[in-house]
């Protein structure tokens, strides 16, 4: 009765959760190349771009990984056959490499809260694609399900892992050459 109610919190709490995952890094990108600004810029621009990755990561993305996973385990509860199909598998293995990405973008984060920046700028844009290349592989899991032969599926999340990786690479050159 409540199925689709579960449902569509879980999915709500998906969306919020990525979209953290996909702008907090654009704001650690922010962050690195104000630390190589002039110091006046930088002592404006990081301070603010702290504030905004704080309440992005406190109040939005945190909370919602957190409901996330609530509701995804209640679907579970409420599906429990779920857990003997191989999609759904491939999909929790997915996922925990999505929860393994969250809280290794929080390690950086709780780096920059303290000005240490540990990586470079092309490195968080590239960072920056993992979330993408989860959400490939998790929606088309849930949507194709056993339908989708892994061979291929590996292969095209494969593909677009270097076809992003091309994008940064070519953003990067016409960035130097402006």
């Amino acid at each position: 009765m409540y199925y689709n109610y579960i449902k569509a919190l879980h999915l709500i709490f998906v969306i919020t959760w990525f979209a953290g995952l996909f702008y907090v890094p654009r704001l650690f990108i922010y962050h690195i190349e104000a630390s190589n600004r002039r110091k006046e810029e930088a002592q404006i621009l990081i301070p603010q771009l702290k504030i905004m990755s704080r309440r992005l990561w406190y109040f939005i993305t945190w909370p919602s990984a957190i409901l996330a996973l609530l509701f995804a385990v209640w679907l579970l509860v409420l599906m429990p056959s779920w857990l003997v199909q191989g999609w759904m598998h491939l999909k929790l293995t997915f996922v925990f490499l999505l929860i393994l990405y969250h809280l290794k973008t929080h390690q950086i984060f709780l780096k920059l809260q303290k000005d240490v920046i540990a990586y470079s700028s092309l490195f968080m844009r590239i960072w920056n694609e993992g979330a993408t290349l989860l959400l490939f592989a998790i929606v088309f899991l849930v949507i194709l399900k056993d339908s989708l032969h892994w061979i291929g599926g590996l292969l095209g999340l494969f593909g677009l892992g270097f076809l992003l990786f091309l994008g940064i690479r070519l953003y990067k050159k016409t960035r130097k050459e402006k």
